[in-house]
């Protein structure tokens, strides 16, 4: 799941030289081989959840987790918020297990300073404050704060689980590329409503069961609309890069500029003061937050953090398995194509079915049958793609707590909170 090679400083000069690029980093295809998962969290303090952290002791824990020998990569969101990203895996498994070791190596470190990790999608207590201060995270949020609050809030108190899955064959078939980037985005708003977990902000209910993909499709659509479904993957996201507008342009010793109604294209054509690199290119992309992002690989972006020490196993093992199993494939893709007459034509996730998923969950009658079809499928195929008994049990459980009784997380702390005002995110 490489992303090529970024450190190329030759300017661009064309659109077909971003075209060109794009095509060939962006969607690496050949057979599903490899699996990944991203895992955003939450840090409080054990004792007291409703309080922040202090900064200096964020700053010792994460000191102290930069020097433990995990197999994930550990990295600090603008809001102090952690994420372990694994390495590719060969397996489910294989995935699960280097994961589950690293998690259970932070939570050790952090036992000692008072502080636990929280599965929530979005914070339920603390208004959103950023704590990294390099350039980056400065520019992004001067950009964002244009459009409303939704970004600051999405930066600062958001988290989540990235599904990441190769790109697929080249050729047609239900692990091809078309089929496999048509799926993930068909199927995105089954999995926004199967695992909603964050009806919550500032102490107060949101009206949705997911408020953190409410926040996506509240930010300005160029930054996080998916291209049209309609025309190959690669066409479409060549032209969602370069009619996207330019975040931030780099510079040394001082703010980065933050240009206004520039999109990477205007800039190709002679907009900024300087031609734009391949380097620019890259960063530009990792700046663009769809739904479905391709880096190489397919990162599914739309899954809420989950509740519970092995709560993220669940999304990683219902989606590798309807995926990566042909059978199971071919039932949730025959399942999730009647669903797409609901978004209108609109790109996700700002179309109605998007975000009736993220309002209502699985009590939307047609998300919670197709939940239970997808999630039958995938319990059915969690055996063939060598899934342990503890994974299909912990897949199984869920079912029966939630999908299959039209309900999701975010139902028990919506219900937590109006009865007892009793913080469930743990």
């Amino acid at each position: 799941m490489t992303e090529g090679d970024c450190t190329q400083s030759v300017a661009l000069v064309s659109d077909a030289d971003v075209e060109a690029l794009v095509r060939g980093i962006c969607f690496k295809t050949g057979p599903p081989r490899t699996i990944g998962v991203e895992l955003e969290w939450l840090v409080r303090p054990a004792d007291r959840p409703h309080e922040r952290v202090p900064r200096a002791r964020l700053d010792e824990a994460y000191t102290a987790l930069r020097t433990l020998p995990l197999n994930s990569a550990l990295t600090v969101e603008p809001g102090g918020q952690l994420e372990l990203s694994s390495a590719p895996a060969a397996s489910l498994m294989e995935c699960v297990t280097a994961v589950s070791a690293d998690l259970a190596a932070v939570r050790t470190a952090l036992r000692p300073l008072r502080l636990a990790l929280a599965g929530i999608g979005t914070d339920p207590w603390r208004e959103p404050v950023r704590w990294l201060r390099a350039p980056r995270y400065a520019a992004m949020e001067t950009y964002l704060d244009r459009a409303g609050p939704a970004g600051r809030v999405m930066m600062c108190s958001s988290a989540s689980v990235q599904v990441c899955l190769d790109a697929g064959f080249e050729e047609p078939g239900p692990l091809g590329l078309g089929r496999r980037w048509r799926l993930a985005h068909l199927l995105g708003p089954v999995l926004v409503a199967a695992f909603a977990n964050s009806p919550l902000t500032e102490a107060r209910l949101t009206g949705w069961r997911s408020t953190r993909q409410a926040l996506w499709a509240d930010i300005e659509p160029g930054r996080s609309a998916a291209p049209p479904l309609d025309e190959d993957p690669r066409v479409g996201w060549a032209r969602r890069v370069l009619d996207a507008p330019v975040m931030c342009v780099r510079t040394e010793g001082g703010p980065w500029l933050v240009p206004e109604g520039v999109t990477f294209r205007d800039w190709i054509r002679g907009a900024l003061p300087r031609p734009p690199t391949r380097d620019d290119l890259d960063y530009h992309i990792s700046t663009l937050f769809p739904p479905v992002r391709p880096r190489g690989h397919l990162e599914l972006r739309m899954i809420d953090a989950q509740t519970g020490d092995d709560g993220w196993m669940v999304p990683l093992a219902v989606t590798t398995a309807l995926f990566d199993d042909p059978e199971a494939t071919e039932t949730a893709y025959r399942c999730v194509k009647s669903l797409a007459e609901r978004a209108q034509g609109a790109p996700a996730p700002g179309s109605e079915l998007w975000l009736t998923a993220a309002r209502a969950g699985l009590t939307d009658q047609e998300l919670r049958e197709a939940a239970v079809i997808c999630f039958d499928a995938a319990l059915a195929a969690l055996p063939r793609i060598g899934a342990s008994a503890r994974v299909e049990a912990a897949v199984a459980a869920y079912a029966d707590r939630y999908v299959f009784q039209g309900r999701s997380p975010a139902d028990d702390l919506i219900e937590g909170f109006v009865q007892h005002g009793k913080d469930l995110t743990a």
